[in-house]
């Protein structure tokens, strides 16, 4: 006989209650959208990268109160006169790394094998960090630089909790610096000077023993015509000439740490040059290594000789430039002693 069990039937008729209190009980939680405050701002609106190089614009967004992660994208970039600007919507290959560079790579392929060609607009905002970057393939002979007023683009930022639009930022380049230091009028591309000067200390001029300074070492950087006999596109040459630009034999720095000097390989040292075969641009990062200053953002080779000067004293001579080269290339630093030449000699 079947006996009927009101209990089961009380459970039956409670779930379609409880379903219902759950979805009420649901659409009654709070939101769960990111938010995004009025009070977030850009703290830069002009920006004015050099050309010819890779520069990043960061530190440049204040979060304030929205929430993270928040999304960045460019917008209605055109010409200052309002004209489109497809220079800047184009995609370029560039050369980035994938493996972070430390200084310690033994080779130019160990250096390359850290580096991938990927396709990217020549100016762009990194979509979570709002960054700006401008990268190295952009060129003055396409885009537009100063003394032009350049660009003017907008930014829309945006999360889960809605968007805002930031308008009227400012992009005037500046043309190439293939090297730093430079000589140049950063405006209108006119050198200034065909030298700058060298770091000197302790060195004494033969002719008067008196101490040589920046003004009596001048430093050329030379770019070898491409595709001229024993070029490769990617060496360095280190000379030192004497006021009528005669050869000094970089051999008479005898104290230099030839391994050291830059971060090059396959070194050739002749009695004219020191030669390396080197990649791209130097420093190649923003990393400190043994060939660069305490923040890595200059290469620093030193040469260096010793002498026994008055009273038998030991004077340690040496000669540098903090510098940059930006443009693959053939290129050579030449450090010229204009007023009289170095003295190698003991007293």
């Amino acid at each position: 006989m079947y006996r009927f069990d009101t209990n089961s039937v009380k459970k039956l008729l409670l779930l379609p209650l409880m379903a219902i209190a759950l979805f009420a009980c649901k659409k009654n939680l709070p939101d769960d959208r990111l938010s995004l405050g009025s009070d977030s701002r850009f703290t830069q609106t002009i920006y004015q990268p050099i050309l010819g190089r890779t520069t990043v614009f960061s530190g440049n967004f204040n979060i304030a109160s929205s929430s993270v992660p928040l999304d960045f994208k460019l917008v209605n970039m055109r010409r200052f006169n309002g004209e489109d600007a497809p220079e800047l919507r184009d995609f370029f290959p560039v050369k980035v790394w994938k493996t972070a560079y430390d200084g310690t790579e033994t080779s130019l392929s160990a250096i390359e094998a850290k580096r991938t060609i990927e396709n990217h607009q020549l100016f762009e905002i990194r979509p979570h960090s709002g960054q700006f970057v401008m990268w190295h393939p952009a060129k003055s002979d396409f885009v537009k630089v100063q003394p032009d007023s350049g660009y003017v683009f907008d930014v829309e930022v945006s999360n889960s909790g809605g968007r805002r639009y930031f308008q009227d930022f400012k992009l005037m380049p500046y043309r190439e610096i293939p090297v730093e230091p430079y000589s140049t009028d950063i405006v209108s591309g006119q050198t200034l000077s065909t030298t700058v000067g060298a770091s000197v200390s302790n060195i004494r001029g033969k002719r008067t023993s008196r101490l040589l300074n920046s003004n009596d070492v001048r430093v050329l950087f030379n770019k070898k015509p491409a595709g001229a006999a024993g070029n490769t596109g990617h060496s360095l040459s280190f000379k030192f000439v004497d006021t009528l630009f005669n050869t000094i034999d970089p051999a008479k720095f005898a104290n230099t740490q030839w391994e050291n000097v830059v971060h090059g390989f396959d070194m050739v040292k002749t009695n004219e040059q020191v030669t390396y075969q080197v990649a791209y641009p130097i420093p190649l990062s923003a990393y400190p290594t043994k060939y660069t200053n305490l923040a890595g953002t200059k290469a620093t080779p030193i040469f260096r000789f010793n002498r026994l000067g008055a009273g038998n004293s030991l004077e340690q001579a040496l000669v540098s430039i903090p510098f940059n080269i930006y443009q693959e290339g053939d290129w050579e630093i030449i450090f010229w002693f204009t007023t009289e030449q170095p003295k190698f000699e003991n007293d």
